[in-house]
């Protein structure tokens, strides 16, 4: 308490934008985290009440997934993987107990943009698709995380201590597999060919992320080396066209092409097939695309904003906070040159503080309300009603 009341003491002048720049870089390390760290926000309360909207109970993975017997025999193997820190274990437990700063309620954003455009003529099998639609979204999705979670163990470090860890890859291929195979089998139950396509085409997205921009031999993202370039703001969605030449190095575009890649294209084209299944013209097809792809870009970058003003965790090296610090001192690049090999070499502290020096926080939010406005300016497009304003409420509960 003693410390937050000195922090804020020394911060009035500077959060009215009276107080040199120049002192920020005064402030310790824990004053820095408190003075920046985001409002607590119940979220929790909000999704409940998204929920009475839809009339049903979101899950962030499908229940009756959760609940067949082969589901059950791969949760038997997890078991043994309890006891252990693998990364499998990191990932369950973040999508079972994840909050704002882990999983994004994907699914309810789509039955709730579903629902704004429901009528009393709008058949109620429509709707049932659309659900199902909602639900198979959020099992990609799941499943990928989980295949996120798989940890390389190098043949010349593997010992009797890795045998958990190599046996935790073996049942996280498994259980992502089985929740893919098993979305996708969602999919084909929609019986339309064009959100086959659609969908199709942002789990091609899925699959090139994992390939996009250096890596290490874990396969953790390297961020680009910095160019002294002036960025162009106009970014395209359209991964078809995306050069990792043109947006390494630039940090909004490479952000941008990252995130898109990693997800975002899933939660656009999930919110563009609904609309698609409610018989919605070309238009409000292509604006809830938009929509969603700015939906998840904001979650996104509110998230790396939280992960990385948070006093415990490990950041990503190419999140939007690291990538604009870099923009700002490229000399921070020597750090990451130290993760060639492997990401948990570098010094996340000494990181940390550097990148809390520059303005990578204030561009970061900035990015967050950016692409917030931007979503909210489409979900107008499409109608204003008690479904948008609650996915309005979700936009903003960060």
């Amino acid at each position: 308490m003693a410390l937050l009341t000195r922090v804020l003491r020394r911060a009035t002048p500077y959060l009215h934008h009276t107080r040199p720049e120049s002192t920020v870089a005064s402030f310790t390390k824990d004053e820095i985290l408190i003075l920046l760290r985001p409002p607590f926000t119940n979220w929790s309360n909000i999704i409940r009440e998204a929920e009475k909207v839809v009339g049903y109970p979101t899950s962030f993975i499908n229940l009756r997934c959760l609940l067949s017997d082969e589901f059950s025999n791969l949760a038997l193997y997890l078991r043994k993987l309890v006891g252990s820190n693998h990364l499998v274990m990191q990932t369950a437990k973040n999508v079972l107990y994840g909050d704002t700063k882990n999983l994004q309620p994907w699914g309810l954003v789509i039955s709730l943009l579903s629902k704004s455009v429901k009528s009393s003529t709008t058949p109620e099998h429509v709707y049932n698709q659309q659900r199902q639609l909602a639900e198979l979204t959020e099992m990609m999705r799941t499943g990928h995380l989980i295949h996120r979670g798989i940890v390389n163990v190098p043949f010349a470090k593997r010992s009797k201590s890795t045998e958990s860890a190599i046996f935790g890859n073996k049942i996280a291929i498994l259980l992502g597999d089985f929740l893919l195979v098993t979305a996708n089998s969602m999919l084909a139950n929609l019986k339309d060919p064009d959100v086959l396509y659609i969908v199709s085409t942002a789990l091609r997205d899925l699959s090139e992320s994992e390939f996009f921009g250096e890596r290490d031999e874990q396969n953790m993202p390297l961020p680009g080396k910095p160019k002294k370039t002036i960025e162009e703001l106009d970014i395209s969605f359209d991964t078809s066209t995306i050069e990792a030449s043109d947006v390494l190095g630039k940090p909004r575009k490479e952000w941008t092409t990252r995130t898109v890649y990693n997800g975002v294209s899933l939660l656009g084209r999930g919110c563009q097939s609904a609309m698609l299944i409610g018989k919605q013209n070309r238009d409000i097809q292509n604006y809830a695309y938009h929509f969603g792809c700015h939906v998840g870009l904001a979650w996104q970058a509110a998230t790396e904003l939280q992960r990385l003003t948070s006093e415990k965790g490990q950041f990503c090296l190419a999140s939007a906070p690291v990538l604009f610090a870099l923009e700002g001192n490229p000399d921070l690049y020597k750090i990451i040159d130290q993760a060639k090999n492997d990401v948990n070499d570098v010094d996340y502290e000494d990181l940390k503080f550097n990148i809390l020096k520059t303005d990578a926080i204030d561009k970061t939010r900035m990015l967050y309300r950016d692409h917030a406005s931007k979503a909210m300016a489409f979900i107008d497009n499409i109608g204003r009603n008690e479904s948008t304003e609650m996915i309005r409420k979700l936009v903003y509960t960060f």
